[in-house]
């Protein structure tokens, strides 16, 4: 015979006051009056504690559950109870209690009890509670550590993505959603591979692991010059990424908070271009030409320069105006790339001057190409839209200078070239000289 088969009115010698009394923890037993209602058979002073009722206020048991219980408590208790009387099963159900002293939380289990034999209805229920405030204090402290925590993840400006040890993620936050177009629902639990351009998906993994081995808790990944993620449209993102670990239970994770920077490589890239472009004509400036054509001079074929010069230049402008001047000078950018082969290098070298550096083209081959193109201005031999309305008629002075075997020195070979312009231009303008290495 166990306890859950017999009425606890009568089996102990003692009375169900002492025992309940002779109990720590939250006691009391309920059971049903002559009319079916609820009543509290018996109860200790920490039951009286956890409803906010005093014991003198009641002499005698049984007393009313209504009576002994607060308002804002009858009803989800009354519920489980008259379950528990219905069914014969257990319990249990947490409540909270205002009291004086403040707000405590208990945790009540309702134990029902037979008579022998266990088909006769509950007689009475055991109801015991454990206060459990500080445990919901502590859950209601971690439960606002981590709504702050949401909050402030949520509102970064940067996207935070955080991996677990098999690199699925675990956290996406709203910055991540709008900076890869993914929904948090959608990645969650998700290999971060998904995010990665598929041709730095294989090295990902030794990267991670490599960092997990690291004794650095964390680092900013900016010693490659540019990092890329992955959009959901396929597109590549530049980014750039601080990645942090923490060891939980045993198990890494990792933390990266992405930036995008694809504003600032807009910048970059547009300010680099300026720096070795010309803004007028969109050649290569000067000193995009010297760096390209040093490195250019490193092999030993044959190069060749050309010097290029647009004849009375001033009275172009002073008879056609400033803006007339900018337009010759954008055709003679347009008609020398379109005559330079794939290796050739057309650049502006300043004012109404240009130059080309021909790689491969002997002395021979220079000139030629050279008194083509003179001779393409000086007809007017390119389709060109004019934003003055009409042609402009130009001519251009050209100085050749060729590579002697072994020549290394660029300097020289367009200083020779420069001679050879002005030559050309002491010599009637309008034609091609060439300048001999000594």
């Amino acid at each position: 015979m166990t306890t859950e088969q017999v009425s606890i009115a009568g089996v102990w010698p003692h009375s169900i006051q002492e025992f309940v009394d002779g109990i720590a923890a939250s006691v009391a037993i309920v059971g049903r009056g002559e009319a079916g209602e609820l009543v509290v058979l018996a109860c200790n002073d920490s039951f009286f504690d956890m409803s906010g009722g005093r014991r003198g206020t009641f002499r005698r048991f049984p007393v009313s559950f209504d009576l002994l219980m607060p308002s804002y408590a009858r009803h989800e208790l009354r519920k489980k109870l008259l379950e528990c009387f219905d069914t014969g099963l257990a319990q249990e159900l947490e409540q909270a209690y205002d009291l004086r002293e403040g707000t405590e939380w208990w945790r009540l289990s309702l134990k029902p009890f037979r008579h022998p034999g266990g088909n006769e209805p509950v007689l009475e229920i055991l109801v015991t509670g454990l206060n459990i405030t500080p445990k919901m204090i502590l859950t209601h402290e971690l439960e606002v550590s981590t709504s702050r925590f949401r909050s402030v993840v949520d509102a970064a400006y940067d996207a935070i993505i955080t991996i677990d040890q098999q690199h699925n993620i675990t956290l996406f936050n709203r910055a991540a959603e709008d900076l890869f177009g993914y929904d948090s629902s959608e990645m969650i639990g998700q290999p971060v591979l998904r995010l990665i351009p598929e041709s730095f998906r294989q090295k990902h993994d030794g990267y991670v692991h490599q960092f997990a081995r690291s004794p650095v808790r964390s680092r900013q990944m900016n010693e490659r010059n540019r990092i890329y993620a992955q959009h959901r449209d396929g597109s590549l993102l530049p980014v750039e990424i601080a990645i942090s670990k923490i060891n939980v239970g045993g198990l890494v994770e990792f933390t990266a908070i992405i930036r995008d920077i694809a504003d600032r490589v807009r910048l970059m890239d547009l300010l680099q271009k300026q720096a070795v472009t010309d803004e007028l004509t969109g050649l290569p400036n000067r000193r995009e030409f010297l760096d390209v054509v040093e490195n250019i001079m490193r092999s030993n074929e044959d190069f060749s320069v050309l010097m290029l010069d647009v004849d009375l230049f001033k009275k172009v402008n002073d008879t056609y105006g400033h803006d007339a001047g900018d337009e010759v000078l954008r055709v003679l950018a347009e008609v020398g790339i379109a005559a330079s082969s794939k290796l050739d290098v057309f650049a502006r070298w300043g004012g109404e001057e240009f130059v080309a550096a021909l790689p491969g083209k002997t002395a021979e081959q220079a000139r030629a190409a050279a008194e083509k193109l003179r001779s393409t201005f000086e007809r007017q031999e390119f389709p060109h839209t004019w934003r003055t309305g009409n042609a402009i008629p130009f001519t251009v002075s050209i100085g050749v200078a060729t590579r002697a075997p072994g020549e290394r020195d660029l300097e020289a070979i367009l200083k020779r070239a420069d001679l050879a312009l002005y030559r050309a231009k002491g010599n009637g303008r309008n034609r091609v000289e060439e300048e001999q290495s000594s």
